[in-house]
């Protein structure tokens, strides 16, 4: 079975899960080369028990449109998380979940799935764009950033910090990436 590359984007209302919440997330599957398959995308309900971390309730208040998006449609976590699970095992390939940064939107969606499901289809693993830049430009971690990124590796997709428009142009991002290191 071919790798399919989930990429994904969380919108939360603080830093960690647990004490704050994972409001949406989304996920778009692309081929390597370039195909975008499928997608998915939830907005949750906010953990029991949770709350607001000061600093990101602040940010979100700068961005009303985004926020608008993220709360409408709410399902229970549990619910979402198992329909995310069915959704990755009825695709055609090997799920290899991709984010940038991984590190935080990894984060949320293998906590999630492990608290409400159990189970992780990505297993323990997941690609960092940033780190992959940091190969592919030859640089330090800090310096693989978009803003030093070749502008042909980005596509004319907007950054709305609704999850799944950014799931798709992060996905665009990592496929321009893949294709120029490997020449496809």
């Amino acid at each position: 079975m071919p790798e399919l590359y989930i990429s994904t984007d969380v919108e939360t209302d603080g830093p960690i899960p647990g004490p704050h919440s994972m409001l949406s997330f989304g996920s778009a599957a692309y081929t390597a080369d370039k195909q975008l398959i499928a997608t998915f995308s939830a907005n949750l309900h906010t953990l029991e028990g949770a709350s607001a971390h000061p600093a990101t309730a602040q940010w979100w208040a700068t961005q009303p449109e985004a926020w608008a998006a993220c709360r409408q449609n709410l399902q229970e976590p549990e619910t979402a998380m198992r329909a995310y699970v069915a959704w990755l095992k009825g695709l055609k390939g090997k799920p290899v979940f991709v984010a940038y940064p991984a590190g935080f939107d990894f984060l949320f969606v293998y906590w999630y799935l492990m608290r409400f499901v159990g189970e992780s289809p990505f297993s323990h693993s997941a690609l960092d764009m940033k780190t992959y830049a940091m190969a592919l430009l030859k640089t330090g971690y800090r310096d693989s950033t978009k803003r030093h990124m070749p502008r042909d590796w980005f596509d004319p997709h907007p950054h709305t910090h609704v999850a799944l428009d950014d799931a798709i142009e992060q996905g665009a991002l990592f496929c321009n990436m893949l294709r120029a290191n490997l020449g496809r």
